[in-house]
């Protein structure tokens, strides 16, 4: 097996604010975790224009009927597949458009399967077994930039002809060599030397939030600043359905409820049904011939 490096990556440096952790109160530790914590924003702020080449590419995939993968390995894998479950119920995408895969399956998620990141042809396996295709956008996600099953699945997508984009907490990573966008938000030494769920982990998790939820919004999935698109699959989500809608346009609980029962708890439909005075048929095909978007379906009634 070959020999890693960790005194090069930043994510295995030692943190000198934290090096008497073990000696503090309660309350001195949860300070210095939060002080460490302050930085990360700052770290994923300076990769805005990365971040917004990546939606770019993803929307423009979306919308030529691709889909955005995320792979990863450990809390990585993880973070991805959270995100990608989010979406359905969120924004109302079909099941398959975007989508985690960690190294290991499913059993992954719930424990560690560490060996299986080493290997860089597992991960051209699980892409093969959801027919990955040029069409799509890969995502890889990795702290340390070096994780083999993210950079074999790079390979093969870019085999492919896919756009990849990475995702990491180093500078000047293997990932990033081979990412056709490289998004490296440094986020320094970890409170817990190499403890890469803490600061370089919510560093990807913020990266993710971005990534999806600017990508839903140029799919026309918001109006204003409100999930027009969510499935209303619970009572939670049935009563968010109705103020939505209230929200929107300002009308009743009452007169929400009539167009979300006459839509199906479509809430965009409805949200656009009250503000054009269309029918419902009408309604749908302006809509459609906008795209979704709503503020553009009403600049066209």
């Amino acid at each position: 097996m070959d020999k890693i490096n960790l005194e090069s990556l930043v994510t295995e440096s030692v943190n000198v604010n934290t090096v008497n952790i073990d000696k503090a109160s309660t309350f001195e530790i949860l300070t210095m975790i939060n002080e460490e914590d302050k930085k990360v924003a700052n770290a994923v702020e300076k990769q805005i224009p990365k971040i917004g080449k990546a939606v770019d590419e993803i929307t423009k995939a979306l919308k030529n009927g691709g889909r955005l993968i995320y792979i990863g390995a450990g809390t990585s894998g993880r973070l991805g597949i959270l995100d990608a479950s989010e979406c359905l119920p969120t924004y109302g995408v079909p099941e398959d458009m975007i989508q985690g895969i960690i190294a290991g399956g499913k059993e992954a998620m719930f424990r560690a399967k560490e060996g299986i990141e080493d290997s860089q042809e597992y991960c051209e396996t699980d892409l093969r077994l959801i027919n990955f295709s040029n069409k799509d956008v890969l995502v890889g996600l990795a702290a340390s930039g070096r994780t083999p099953y993210v950079i074999g699945g790079f390979q093969y997508a870019k085999k492919m002809g896919a756009i990849t984009i990475g995702i990491t907490c180093n500078p000047n990573s293997e990932m990033s060599k081979v990412a056709d966008i490289s998004i490296e938000a440094v986020t320094g030494a970890e409170v817990i030397t190499g403890s890469t769920r803490m600061k370089a982990g919510t560093a990807q998790k913020m990266i993710l939030n971005m990534i999806s939820t600017a990508t839903m919004i140029k799919m026309g999935k918001v109006y204003k600043n409100l999930m027009v698109d969510l499935k209303a699959s619970n009572l939670k989500l049935v009563e968010r359905a109705k103020r939505i809608v209230m929200l929107a346009t300002n009308v009743s609980r009452d007169v929400a409820e009539k167009y979300l029962e006459d839509t199906d708890y479509d809430v965009k439909l409805a949200i656009f049904m009250i503000e054009s005075g269309l029918d419902k048929i009408l309604a749908k095909e302006v809509l459609n011939k906008n795209e979704g978007y709503i503020f553009k379906a009403l600049e066209n009634v």
